[in-house]
């Protein structure tokens, strides 16, 4: 019995074989065809079918807008508008972040910015003067306030004989002077200070020294200043400002803050 079984498997094995390899078509029996040129005649519209390389853009990943154009065509034939008012934002719309570009790179660059002073009400009269004579709107006078110096101070005394009395005594205490400037004289000048207190350490200091009679006065009080900027100077604009040195009065053109 079990023979029998093992004979029928290998028959019916050796039957599937001839049918797959169509063995059998010559009696009617086998697959259907999937060889050329079978395949090939059952193909719908071949010429339709066109080959195109891939196209990619600057930076080397795929372009992706040729794959949408065929579908914003067919949503154009479906809502039965033309395809130029499809396009027409998507083109603005990818000039646009170009337009910022393009005008950075036409702008000009301007040159450097650069500054002088401060210079009091008095110098900035004759500074505007000179001014006048380089191009409009390339220079500016910025308003900043003059802080008040204080000084520790000697006088007045009665003539300058007492001055370089006064002068060579301090010199024997180790204390050095100075001209107080023209308000101030006959006189000594033993320190300048940005602030009272400032000056009333420093003047401790001396009476620690041995200075008795020296004392603190206000030199300048706080009064309104000006700085001069040229925010673009360019070469031809700095050939221009060396005609400046003498309104300056010995102030240099430095870089802005």
């Amino acid at each position: 019995m079990i023979g029998r079984l093992v004979i029928l498997l290998l028959a019916a094995n050796a039957a599937w074989f001839a049918w797959s390899q169509g063995w059998l078509r010559g009696v009617g029996m086998g697959p259907a065809p999937t060889r050329e040129p079978e395949r090939l005649e059952r193909q719908v519209r071949p010429e339709a079918l066109q080959v195109r390389p891939l196209q990619e853009d600057a930076s080397g990943t795929p372009a992706s807008t040729p794959a949408r154009a065929p579908a914003a065509a067919s949503a154009d034939s479906a809502t039965g508008r033309p395809a130029a008012d499809t396009a027409a934002p998507a083109e603005a719309t990818a000039s646009a972040p170009g337009a910022p570009a393009a005008q950075a790179a036409t702008a000009p660059s301007g040159g450097a910015c650069l500054q002088a002073g401060v210079f009091d009400e008095k110098q900035v009269a004759e500074l505007r003067k000179a001014l006048a004579r380089l191009p409009e709107g390339s220079w500016r006078l910025d308003e900043v306030q003059l802080p008040g110096r204080w000084m520790v101070y000697v006088g007045k005394l009665a003539d300058a004989s007492a001055v370089a009395a006064k002068r060579a005594e301090l010199r024997a205490l180790g204390v050095d002077t100075d001209r107080p400037g023209a308000g101030l004289e006959p006189g000594l000048s033993l320190g300048r200070f940005a602030n009272e207190e400032g000056a009333e350490r420093a003047l401790a200091d001396l009476g620690r020294k041995g200075v008795r009679t020296a004392r603190v006065v206000q030199e300048r009080r706080d009064v309104p200043g000006y700085r001069l900027r040229l925010p673009h100077a360019d070469e031809a604009l700095r050939q221009q400002a060396r005609g400046l040195r003498a309104a300056l009065g010995g102030r240099e053109l430095r870089d802005c803050d």
